[in-house]
């Protein structure tokens, strides 16, 4: 399987900041060494996993909170543990196991996602008489660099001018752009982007529907700081209200598109001399976004377009194909998808399974519905589960660890599921690509490069689950799902349960569980769990 590279820019220089979802941020505090080690004395205790969990399942950091906790044998599906199994919560991207293992089935491992270039009209002389036609099917993962090569295709085929219009057709898709309760003050940040059937992703994690905005200091004080964007476009139009200051003096760039528009407005101080800011921002209206930048790639290979652009239009029948590209096929795509839990790929993989079930433009309402069959036909109550997205995004999505668990164990017997275990984040190793939103967590235990999961958090949400070799070699699934609780993150408290699941055997478990203190002596990338990991730029996880 290929692999994407890891995106330029995300070195020590390299900064992002995401709005929260309601509290305001926590102030960082030096990464501190997690080590897990057990208490003197410590054994296993014969038939003692139940206490076990229990035992960190009672630390004062969830009291108030309601968690729901299964843990089965992963070969005869055997519950070994539960607690409250039935209770729905939040999930967060817990949602992205459901969305993932449904598109995995009804689209299958080999899906890719097309774009395609059609003419409506004949060339003569190098002249395109009617218009020209960028249609596209949703691919989250089309880069400049794609479009530009579908604009060097159509110089290719010999045309010069297009005496028509250059018209978007985003038709496979329905024209809504956000989900169910997506917070309003997330609108500018990139993991909340718009969802289209065509849009451009800025860079190798596959971040559509977004540009990076890079500020650099000015060469003295009171000069503007330098900005730039990628990809270059003059779709987003940069208001630099910002300053440069004296070496030495407060950082306080902010970076915010405009409600409705997409001035993306550049403010504060910047030191000279000082690091080059980096923020990923949302564009208004994605498909506008695709077009601007494929109409400048086919002005760069010297074709000019006469008319204006047009948004929305499907192209006629019988328009003729003039480039197209593909994506990688699905199996590919769950790297950056999963890895990084990027909610824009879950969202077009929900509207591309709703238009494959009915043949309508994909939609949320029929892509969940889409999923919902899936997940009745492998045995898991959907009745027992509300989704309203892809993503997990919306809080208004309600798992129990009991579906969660009934999921995992249903995928262990798909054809497909060997590319879809390998999509889960593995913990504790260092590749993003391979351990994804785990890769900081857990190191230096038995679950260390053993349990994969995938995580989830949104403020006052958190959820682990997946799958871990205890050490009788025997292979369990685990879900952990936690709400309402105050602490900055109880991270660390899903971290004890899989670890302890490591420690057991099918005869007990750690006498006395290992429970890491307080979360304000962990790394950030545990310590802070109002937002998944990869959401912050750079990436903590």
């Amino acid at each position: 399987m290929s692999r994407p590279d890891g995106p330029a820019g995300r070195g020590p220089n390299s900064r992002g900041r995401v709005r929260r979802w309601v509290w305001p941020a926590v102030v960082g505090v030096a990464a501190a060494t997690l080590t897990w080690s057990a208490p003197a004395g410590a054994g296993t205790a014969p038939g003692g996993l139940a206490e076990a969990i229990d035992t960190i399942l009672g630390d004062p950091r969830t009291e108030g909170g309601a968690a729901s906790v299964v843990v089965a044998d992963a070969t005869d599906g055997e519950t070994l543990y539960q607690h409250d199994p039935t209770g729905r919560l939040m999930p967060a991207s817990n949602t992205k196991l459901a969305t993932s293992a449904a598109a995995m089935a009804l689209l299958g491992p080999g899906y890719r996602f097309t774009t395609d270039v059609l003419a409506d009209g004949r060339t003569r002389g190098g002249v395109l008489h009617g218009d020209l036609y960028l249609r596209g099917t949703g691919d989250p993962t089309a880069l400049a660099a794609d479009y530009d090569r579908l604009a060097a295709r159509v110089a290719a085929a010999g045309v010069r001018t297009v005496d028509g219009r250059l018209v978007a057709d985003d038709t496979r898709f329905d024209d809504r752009r956000q989900g169910d309760t997506w917070g309003a003050d997330d609108e500018s940040s990139y993991y909340a982007a718009q969802i289209s059937a065509l849009s451009v992703a800025p860079d190798t994690d596959y971040d559509t529907g977004t540009v990076i905005v890079e500020v650099a200091p000015g060469r003295t004080a009171g000069e503007r700081p330098v900005v730039r964007v990628t990809p270059p476009t003059q779709y987003v139009h940069i208001d630099v209200r910002a300053r440069t200051r004296a070496a030495g003096a407060e950082d306080t760039v902010a970076v915010e598109r405009r409600h409705g528009t997409n001035t993306i407005t550049v403010s504060g101080t910047v030191p000279a001399g000082g690091e080059t800011i980096k923020e990923w921002v949302t564009v208004w209206e994605p498909t506008g976004y695709a077009a601007a930048v494929f109409r400048a790639a086919l002005t760069a290979h010297g074709v000019r377009v006469s008319g204006a652009t047009r948004l929305g239009r499907a192209a006629p029948d019988g328009a003729r194909t003039l480039a197209s590209h593909a994506s990688m096929p699905l199996k590919e795509l769950l790297v950056p998808f999963m890895k990084l839990s990027n909610n824009m790929h879950a969202e077009a993989l929900t509207k591309a399974m709703g238009y494959k079930a009915t043949g309508r433009p994909g939609s949320w309402g029929d892509g969940i519905a889409a999923i919902a069959s899936y997940l009745k036909g492998a045995g898991v109550d959907a009745g027992k589960v509300r989704q309203v997205d892809g993503s997990g995004l919306s809080r208004k999505d309600n798992f129990a660890a009991r579906q969660l668990a009934d999921l995992l164990l249903a995928v262990r017997h798909e054809p497909w599921y060997a590319d879809w275990y390998a999509s889960l984040p593995l913990a504790c190793d260092p590749d993003r690509f391979v351990g994804g939103t785990l890769r900081s967590r857990m190191c230096g235990t038995p679950a260390a490069l053993n349990a994969r999961g995938k995580t989830g958090s949104l403020t006052g949400a958190s959820a682990l689950s997946g799958y871990v070799t205890d050490a009788g070699g025997r292979e369990l699934v685990y879900s952990i799902v936690q709400n309402n609780y105050l602490v900055d993150s109880v991270k660390p408290l899903e971290d004890a349960i899989v670890v302890t699941l490591a420690e057991s055997t099918s005869k007990g478990a750690p006498a006395t569980p290992v429970i890491p203190k307080a979360t304000r002596s962990l790394p950030a990338a545990q310590r802070d769990g109002e937002l998944e990991c990869s959401w912050r730029k750079p990436a903590p996880c």
